[in-house]
C-alpha cells in the first residue's frame, strides 16, 4: 500500500529546465519541516543580517522563490560545489548554471536579478562624483562587477574636466586570458563623450592582476592615442580575485 500524499518524501528537480514541486499535502501545501525552515531562515535573516548566515543558506533564500514548492537546500548545495561561492554562483554564464541538477529559467532570473541588483548598488556609489573621493568605492565596484567572471571584460570610466566620473562603459568582452581592445574605439568614445579622461580597467579570471606584455603594450597604445586628442590616462586598473593591480601605482604608468 502506497504512502498518502502527505507523508511522500520530497522529489527534488531532475533535469535541465525542470522543477519538480513538492506539494507534500492535500491542497499543495508545503510539508511543515520545509515550511518552518523557510520561516527560520527568515527570520534569522531579518533579526542578523547576512552576516549570520553562510553563502548556502543565503542561496536558498533566493531560490525560495524560484522553487517554491520543494526544498531548496540540495539545489544550493550543489550550486556551490560546482561555483565555489555565493559571488561566483551569482555571476555564472546562464549556461553553465542549467546545467545543474534542479537549475531551471526561474532559478536563473532570481539569481541574475540579485546579481543586477548589487551591481546597480556599487555603481550608484560611483557615477557623478569625483573619483579622488570615491577612490575605495570605485575599486569596490570593480571588484563587484568583475572579479568573479570567469572570462576577461575590459571596461573604460569616463570622467570629465573636474575628474567626475560620467560614463561607465565595456568595451570588449574575451576569453579566459585574452580580450580584444581597439585603442580608436576608446578615445573616438571619449570624444563623443567630451571626456578629458580615462581609467581603464579588466579583470584576470586568474585572480592574479600582475599585467601581462600585452596589457602594457595595449595601455600605451590607449595612452599615447589619447594624449594626442588631449585626453588623460589617469590609471589602468587590473581586477585579480581579491586584490587589484594599478599602472600608475606600479609604475607602468
Amino acid at each position: 500500500m502506497s504512502e498518502p500524499p502527505e507523508f511522500r518524501e520530497p522529489m527534488l528537480p531532475l533535469f535541465e529546465g525542470q522543477e519538480l514541486f513538492v506539494t507534500g499535502s492535500r491542497g499543495g501545501k508545503l510539508p511543515s519541516y520545509i515550511k518552518d525552515h523557510r520561516q527560520r531562515l527568515r527570520q534569522r535573516f531579518m533579526e542578523g543580517g547576512a552576516q549570520a548566515m553562510p553563502d548556502y543558506e543565503m542561496l536558498e533564500l533566493i531560490l525560495f522563490r524560484a522553487i517554491p514548492r520543494c526544498d531548496v537546500k540540495p539545489v544550493a548545495r550543489r550550486l556551490m560545489d560546482t561555483f565555489g561561492d555565493f559571488a561566483r554562483v551569482l555571476t555564472a554564464p546562464k549556461e553553465r548554471l542549467m546545467a545543474v541538477r534542479g537549475v531551471g529559467e526561474s532559478v536563473v532570473v532570481e539569481l541574475k536579478i540579485v546579481e543586477a541588483a548589487s551591481h546597480r548598488l556599487a555603481r550608484a556609489k560611483v557615477m557623478k562624483r569625483r573619483v579622488v573621493s570615491s577612490w575605495d568605492a570605485l575599486l569596490d565596484y570593480c571588484h563587484t562587477t568583475m572579479s568573479h567572471l570567469e572570462t576577461e571584460q575590459f571596461r573604460v570610466l569616463y570622467l570629465d574636466r573636474r575628474n567626475v566620473l560620467i560614463a561607465d562603459e565595456e568595451q570588449a568582452r574575451g576569453t579566459v586570458d585574452h580580450v580584444p581592445v581597439y585603442p580608436r574605439e576608446v578615445v573616438k568614445r571619449g570624444l563623443e563623450l567630451n571626456a578629458s579622461a580615462l581609467i581603464l580597467v579588466h579583470n584576470h579570471p586568474s585572480g592574479d592582476p600582475t599585467p601581462s606584455e600585452a596589457d602594457i603594450s595595449m595601455t600605451v597604445r590607449i595612452q599615447q592615442a589619447a594624449e594626442v586628442l588631449g585626453i588623460t590616462l589617469h590609471d589602468h586598473l587590473i581586477i585579480g580575485r581579491s586584490v587589484e593591480l594599478s599602472f600608475r601605482s606600479a609604475g607602468y604608468l
